[in-house]
């Protein structure tokens, strides 16, 4: 088969989830006349003498249809059968997608890390690693847990930046990045304060340094110099308590947790003219104790 057979895939983000959109190049042509899959839960019996073209259209209407198992046999069958045809590469990167479908992510970072060994320079290599990285995306655990799948997925989706800048791969890879950071992020911040309530204030300190220091556009910047002042208060580091309060004044002004620091501050009578007074809003409350506000950071 031609290039005329093959087909581009493109991934939409739906409602957290992914469709696949078929565009034709040129006259890759579905089966006429009704589709094999016209009911969704009727599985139809696959000819043994089907072709490559069968077999891979097969598959397509699996995927439409919501048979992810079935398509996944039929790309494979087709590989097998007929690895030398026109329809074998779109074969090997939609088996890959099947299995992302099912959640089988293991198995499709493997079949898509297969695909793009076989073709590095297919049009659709930029899908196939952007697909790659979401395997590792769908797979972030919470905060709570060991973070080593979200360090993966980092790294798989600023792979698809660089090598594909220009693509809207690129762009929602970016978003996700921004988020695997944040959770990172949260991470060091849930360690942090566990460490400051064992009153282990340098382990806490490291923390929330490496927060303020690594992850300076996410939304925890704030409360870790806020959580730092509490933690110098603790080891008698006046001047870097006064000074890391000034940095969360200067650049969170209105936050909350300016306001705790400042009133820290003031509890321990440290306060100079180089801080601003916060404003205090009606309804907020002006101080509250460290589990009052450890519970609202995270909730």
């Amino acid at each position: 088969m031609t290039s005329s057979t093959q087909r581009h895939f493109e991934a939409s983000v739906t409602n957290g989830g992914f469709i696949l959109r078929a565009a034709a190049v040129s006259g890759l042509l579905l089966l006429s006349g009704c589709s094999m899959f016209s009911h969704q839960h009727e599985k139809p019996a696959i000819p043994k003498t089907a072709d490559a073209e069968t077999l891979y259209n097969y598959g397509i209407d699996a995927l439409h249809t919501g048979h992810y198992e079935l398509a996944g046999g039929e790309f494979e069958l087709l590989q097998q059968n007929y690895p030398y045809s026109g329809f074998t590469g779109n074969a090997e990167l939609m088996e890959g997608y099947s299995y992302y479908l099912q959640g089988e992510y293991a198995l499709s970072v493997q079949q898509l890390e297969r695909y793009l060994q076989l073709h590095p320079t297919s049009p659709d290599a930029a899908y196939a690693f952007y697909l790659r990285a979401l395997c590792y995306y769908e797979q972030i655990a919470n905060v709570e847990r060991d973070q080593q799948g979200t360090v993966e997925a980092l790294d798989a989706l600023e792979e698809v930046i660089t090598r594909f800048p220009q693509t809207s791969y690129a762009r929602d890879a970016q978003l996700k990045i921004d988020l695997c950071r944040d959770h990172l992020a949260g991470k060091e911040m849930l360690v942090g304060r566990w460490y400051q309530q064992q009153r282990n204030y340098e382990a806490a300190m490291t923390r929330y340094q490496r927060v303020v220091q690594d992850y300076q556009t996410t939304n925890h910047v704030a409360e870790a110099l806020e959580r730092l002042v509490e933690v110098y208060l603790s080891l008698g580091l006046k001047d870097q308590a006064r000074q890391t309060a000034a940095v969360l004044g200067y650049n969170y002004p209105d936050s909350q947790w300016y306001r705790y620091a400042y009133n820290d501050l003031r509890d321990n009578k440290l306060l100079n003219g180089d801080l601003k007074k916060p404003v205090v809003r009606p309804g907020q409350p002006d101080h509250r104790g460290f589990f009052s506000r450890m519970w609202h950071s995270v909730f």
